[in-house]
């Protein structure tokens, strides 16, 4: 029996070492499912020194036979010590003696009742578990949606200061290769008038004329001077939403994303995205609302339909 009952305990998953103590300690499949479920949470090297040291169990009388043990401390009885061992274990209990009194056993039909009984919690159990590890799940996998999403934002924001520098770099050249050909055209222009002047000179001393007095050079054009760019810090906004217009005076490096926020916190307004009329531009999406209002030419000023 006992033997079954082992393979049993080992077939359900249980740890051999483990399962051999339930079988030394309890009579049959419940009692070692019931104390297999008692002792789960504890560890198995303090299982083996418990029973090492084993319950202090007093003998009955020289020539008389113990029929079951009792509890000295709670007066409760057991068919076999090993039932006393894991009642020891389960309630500290440390004082027992054998006694002279039959415990009835178990009919089969008690017997399968509490198997049955011992396999529904095991069930519950090993359900409740399976709950816990869907919903632990669930977290990691939103952990990790979130991580996605903050790192494909965050590419999209270095994209978008990428490209912003690359743009100004190619006004720049642009800038740059327009002010190269005007110098160039300058001197085209100051060499033609040199040549011009000598052709005269040439001319008059063929003709035995005086040699017109040659007029003063032009200075050879300056370099245009860059055009100082205005720089304005805020940026006055009228912002029409269903509820009448809005008037906000905000600072250039404020994002829209920012000011959608504030729509929403201090307006109970739904933002989805920012359309202006003239010129036509749509803003939404975390490319759009992550321009600054100065990126997005909404400064010193600008009309923008909320939507």
């Amino acid at each position: 029996m006992s033997q079954s009952v082992l393979e049993q305990l080992i077939d359900m998953g249980f740890q051999k070492e483990r399962a051999e103590l339930a079988v030394k300690k309890s009579d049959g499949m419940p009692d070692a499912m019931d104390w297999l479920e008692k002792t789960q949470d504890t560890p198995l090297e303090e299982l083996l020194e418990e029973e090492a040291s084993g319950a202090n169990i007093a003998k009955v009388d020289d020539g008389t036979v113990a029929m079951s043990l009792v509890c000295n401390e709670c007066g409760k009885k057991f068919r076999t010590q090993g039932e006393a061992e894991f009642h020891a274990n389960k309630s500290g209990h440390t004082d027992f003696a054998e006694s002279t009194e039959e415990i009835a056993p178990l009919t089969a039909e008690e017997k399968k009742k509490r198997l049955e009984e011992l396999r529904e919690r095991v069930k519950a159990k090993k359900d409740g578990q399976a709950a816990v590890d869907k919903e632990e799940q669930k977290r990691n996998e939103k952990i990790r949606q979130k991580a996605t999403r903050e790192s494909h934002e965050l590419k999209e924001e270095l994209q978008r200061k990428e490209q912003i520098k690359e743009a100004a770099k190619k006004r720049q050249e642009k800038l740059d290769d327009l002010e190269a050909k005007r110098i160039i055209k300058a001197r085209i222009e100051a060499d033609k008038e040199e040549r011009r002047r000598k052709a005269e000179e040439a001319k008059a001393a063929r003709e035995g004329r005086a040699i017109p007095a040659a007029a003063p050079a032009a200075p050879a054009p300056a370099p245009a001077a860059a055009r100082p760019a205005a720089t304005h810090n805020e940026a006055r906004l009228r912002l029409q939403t269903t509820g009448g217009n809005i008037m906000k005076t905000l600072p250039a490096d404020t994002t829209l994303f920012e000011v959608k926020q504030l729509l929403e916190s201090e307006n109970g307004l739904t933002v989805t995205k920012f359309v202006q009329n003239f010129p036509r531009k749509v803003f939404e999406g975390h490319l759009d609302l992550g321009k600054t209002l100065k990126e997005a030419g909404l400064v010193p000023s600008a009309a923008l339909i909320v939507q």
